[in-house]
């Protein structure tokens, strides 16, 4: 059972998309240079980044594995989102590595690290920046075609196209994809900034709708009362929690202060920025929206535990809980407002990891530089690329476990070795390329070596024990002492081409 009607709520969701889409694809006119395309011209101002930052690091992914965090975990679940709030505070407040890193006027990170380890540094921290992003992104497309099968009441689970089975959740995703794809191919930043805008603004009238309604409905009272008897003081506080512990609130720590410094789609936002006090006030402004990042979808999990009780599936609770109780008209404002975070998420996704390819990996393979004509065409052919590849991936890779668990282990996989070397590229004198290639080694086979026992039969029980929030502190902490080790051992002779 749904309350979502096919033409009320339809209409004002089909409303959203096409002015999205007109407003997106409106701009690529401006489109000119490669510059233009990737970094809008460096001419961001601190609203428009607030909202585009705000809109770009919450999608309909983000509202599934905080939800059910909030489900699983309680209120303990919110620990994420106060980790990063305070990294982006602190960093934001203090300018370490931003100031310098848009001073610099580069476009990626990989070039600033250039600068100090050479051009194969340069292009093996392209590589991982790419592998652990796409890894990371390739459950997108699933669990939000997963949101919106649920919330729209899709039981069943395919129909017949042209005589084919084709399944609902593959033809959501494959639309999801070509929409977002569509814009960010023609208008690149420009459109991402323009339509992030206004995502935002229906992200953020939909989210408060929702909230307030379930306040009013379920009450806060139920809420609090819900944790205290499923999850009891581990409901609160994360350190007790018998499936969370200090492993968990330390990697929370490191994973987020990582993401802050070097994750390609919130830098991004800092490179784009008029000059780096702009950035840095982008980031002071926009910190305590990550609290509620996770704490808001966190609080509809534990509404729908409330209401549902436990269920076999955690990742579906919360839009099974909100198909039914959303009214009709607003649910279409609901279902606008999570594609409104899953385009602005999507796009902007697509388009860093896009740039890295283009500027990182690509680079060192260019005798004479392209055209800006050229360079524009590659890029888009790149981000058509991701796409594609971004479709097959979240077809067939089998998603287990908790999502936000699997989101922070592959974010590990450059996460932990591009914020040693970009710190060390700033503040650290000795660091050197022996270092650098140390610390991308370590940081990459660690989670991966993870992510491969978690698949394979006979290794699940192993990786099981050791869980993700080990691996991940085994990776910064690895990563850090190489960088350390290999730097201080490496023989005089000056620094690797």
């Amino acid at each position: 059972m749904t309350n979502f009607n096919w033409l009320l709520d339809g209409s004002i969701v089909g409303l959203y998309l096409l002015v999205t889409m007109a407003a997106g694809l409106y701009v690529r006119k401006y489109v000119g240079k490669v510059d233009d395309f990737l970094v809008a011209g460096r001419e961001m101002n601190v609203y428009l980044g607030i909202a585009s930052l705000a809109a770009t690091e919450f999608g309909i992914v983000t509202c599934m594995y905080t939800a059910e965090a909030g489900y699983k975990y309680g209120f303990a679940g919110a620990t994420p989102g106060l980790a990063m709030a305070a990294s982006m505070l602190v960093i934001g407040y203090t300018g370490f590595c931003i100031k310098p890193l848009r001073d610099s006027g580069v476009i990626t990170i990989p070039q600033l690290i250039e600068q100090k380890f050479g051009p194969r540094v340069r292009w093996a921290a392209g590589v991982v920046i790419v592998l652990g992003g796409l890894l990371n992104m390739g459950v997108f497309l699933r669990v939000g075609g997963q949101f919106l099968v649920t919330i729209v009441g899709l039981k069943v689970t395919s129909f017949n196209l042209f005589g084919y089975q084709v399944g609902y959740l593959e033809a959501m995703m494959t639309v999801l994809l070509i929409g977002v794809a569509t814009y960010t191919i023609l208008g690149g930043m420009l459109s991402v900034l323009i339509t992030d805008f206004l995502q935002f603004i229906v992200m953020s009238v939909g989210l408060i709708a929702v909230t307030v309604l379930v306040l009013v409905n379920v009450g806060w009272e139920k809420i609090v009362t819900t944790v205290e008897a499923n999850y009891g003081t581990g409901g609160f506080n994360p350190f007790v929690h018998p499936e969370l512990g200090w492993q968990y609130v330390v990697f929370q720590i490191l994973l987020n202060f990582a993401a802050v410094l070097t994750w390609q789609t919130t830098i991004a936002r800092v490179l784009a920025a008029k000059d780096s006090r702009t950035g840095q006030q982008i980031y002071m402004r926009t910190s305590f929206f990550f609290v509620c990042r996770f704490l808001i979808p966190g609080i509809w999990g534990i509404a729908a535990l409330a209401t549902l009780g436990k269920m076999t599936n955690s990742l579906d609770a919360m839009p099974t809980f909100l198909a039914t109780f959303v009214p009709i008209g607003l649910m279409g404002l609901c279902i606008a407002a999570m594609l409104a975070a899953d385009m602005s998420t999507d796009s902007s996704y697509m388009l860093s990891w896009g740039s890295v390819i283009y500027n990182d990996i690509m680079a060192p393979f260019r005798k004479t530089p392209w055209s800006e004509k050229k360079g524009i065409f590659v890029n888009r052919t790149i981000v058509a690329l991701i796409g594609v590849f971004l479709l097959l991936y979240g077809l067939w890779y089998p998603l287990e476990g908790d999502v936000w668990a699997y989101l922070g282990i592959t974010g590990t996989i450059y996460l932990a070795s591009i914020s040693v070397l970009l710190i060390s590229s700033c503040y650290w004198k000795p660091a050197n390329s022996w270092g650098a290639t140390a610390s991308i080694i370590v940081a990459a086979v660690i989670p991966i070596t993870f992510l491969v026992l978690e698949k394979t039969p006979s290794s699940k029980e192993f990786a099981k024990a050791i869980g993700p929030y080990y691996s991940g502190i085994a990776a910064y902490a690895g990563s850090a002492a190489a960088m350390i080790i290999f730097s201080l051992l490496k023989p005089k002779g000056g620094q690797a081409a």
